[in-house]
């Protein structure tokens, strides 16, 4: 999953949030120099993805992308099921996305000097661009895999997966659908055994 299902995941609880969403830029045991709230969330990132990247639903929808993008298919999907999470986002959340992620952002601006040195990088880019609110329409994923596959030097060739998510676009979605479910419920129970007990 990628950052906004991640903050989606997060049940609303803030220094949760933030944790899940850095995930990607806390390497090894860096997490434990963080307030234990955000540490928490680092480690619900990793269980997320862990599930996420062993689900043989996220691993089917790996397949349309395998052919052409090989080891970058799943990077690919991740940020496809994202899109479809955008796009439906009112059936998951009472909340509308542009507000929610408004908010999110000024969680962002307000803790981003106890954040990792990437994420400082990557925010304010994020940030003026909207890249949470931007992922709910084509245009808008697809300019994201562009700006993915200039990080690589254009050796993933993500900018091109558009033509693939366009083509299996139906039957993504409804991959996606199925998985959201279970990610959910995943994430709900981890949040009831891990986080809401210490509290």
């Amino acid at each position: 999953m990628n950052f906004l299902a991640h903050i989606y995941l997060s049940d609303n609880i803030s220094e949760l949030q933030l944790g899940n969403f850095i995930g990607d830029h806390v390497k090894g045991k860096n997490y434990l120099q963080l307030p234990k709230s955000i540490a928490d969330g680092v480690i619900m990132h990793r269980k997320i993805d862990t599930f996420t990247d062993n689900h043989p639903i996220f691993r089917h929808s790996k397949r349309y992308f395998q052919p052409d993008f090989g080891l970058y298919s799943g990077v690919i999907v991740d940020m496809v099921y994202d899109h479809f999470l955008a796009k439906n986002w009112d059936k998951f959340h009472d909340e509308n996305l542009y507000d929610f992620t408004q908010k999110f952002y000024l969680l962002l601006n307000k803790n981003l000097d106890r954040l990792p040195e990437k994420t400082q990088y990557i925010a304010p880019f994020m940030i003026e661009q909207n890249w949470l609110y931007s992922y709910r329409n084509i245009e808008g994923i697809t300019k994201i895999l562009e700006q993915m596959d200039l990080r690589t030097k254009n050796l993933s060739n993500m900018r091109y997966s558009y033509q693939t998510l366009t083509q299996h676009y139906q039957s993504l979605e409804y991959d996606f659908f199925e998985f959201i479910v279970k990610i959910h419920e995943y994430a709900q129970d981890y949040l009831t055994k891990e986080i809401y007990h210490e509290n």
